[in-house]
């Protein structure tokens, strides 16, 4: 259900694919090299665009989505049924992932043909495409659903993780080398799973001459996926209470009250 009433919303499908074309436009404006490397920039910023589409997908559309239905009702109303919000957890997990794989496809295939850009080298940059988009939902996704338990109203929750993606984008190397950013920038960048989303999809999308242009000199893929896993661990421990919490607090008082404000709203800006 979740899956038809995204086919058959235009403007949301649309939303994807605006990403996928400004991906393709950036990796089409790049024309030189990474430093150091004869690698094109264009593969490096495709790789690195394709770590924040997954990013996004999890850390900005599912926090959203689930403020706009808790405002809307649809939490209460499945809290009176039986298996209702684990089977609404499910069906949004599952929506997210498909979602992101998709638009990752979408992006990938759409380079390949469009503007050369990378594909996996061999099995190998096959398995490492697959287990670090993996990882790198499971990090992020649960963070999204937490972030989306305690954001207070949809007209807010944009504004709030809009700009601290922004700023992670630009400074996790996801669109130009890590490097020619100040060290203390490349340091805070560490802790944040986007940095090491980008660094192994880079790893699975690129020669090996472009680990000349890495902090470390290498893909470092057992720091990836430690740092993922470590924010998977630290995304679910923080989910599951925070949405406990959200939906025991979800009331027809409630509910009415935050329909009334919004309407009062809407009356003053009219």
């Amino acid at each position: 259900m979740e899956l038809g009433h995204l086919l058959h919303n235009p403007k949301e499908m649309s939303g994807h694919l605006i990403n996928v074309v400004v991906a393709l436009a950036l990796g089409g404006f790049v024309s030189r090299t990474v430093p150091g490397t004869q690698v094109p920039m264009t593969h490096l910023t495709i790789a690195g665009f394709a770590a924040y589409l997954l990013f996004q997908v999890g850390l900005l559309n599912l926090p959203q989505i689930l403020v706009t239905e808790r405002e809307e009702g649809a939490l209460l109303r499945l809290r009176a049924t039986p298996g209702g919000i684990p089977a609404y957890l499910v069906a949004k997990s599952v929506l997210v992932v498909v979602v992101a794989l998709g638009t990752l496809a979408v992006l990938l295939g759409s380079a390949a043909l469009l503007v050369d850009g990378p594909l996996p080298h061999g099995p190998g940059g096959w398995l490492t495409l697959l287990w670090v988009t993996a990882l790198g939902l499971l990090a992020v996704v649960p963070l999204g659903a937490a972030i989306g338990a305690v954001l207070p109203n949809p007209r807010e929750a944009l504004a709030l993780i809009m700009l601290p993606s922004m700023a992670l984008l630009i400074t996790s190397g996801a669109v130009f080398p890590i490097t020619s950013l100040p060290v203390v920038v490349q340091k805070v960048a560490t802790v944040f799973p986007l940095k090491w989303m980008a660094q192994g999809l880079r790893s699975a999308l690129l020669p090996d001459a472009a680990r000349a242009a890495e902090p470390a000199g290498s893909w470092e893929l057992p720091t990836v996926a430690l740092v993922l896993t470590a924010w998977a661990v630290i995304g679910f421990l923080l989910a599951v209470p925070l949405l406990r919490r959200a939906t025991r607090r979800e009331s027809g008082s409630r509910l009415t009250e935050r329909h009334r404000k919004a309407e009062q709203n809407g009356a003053g800006a009219a």
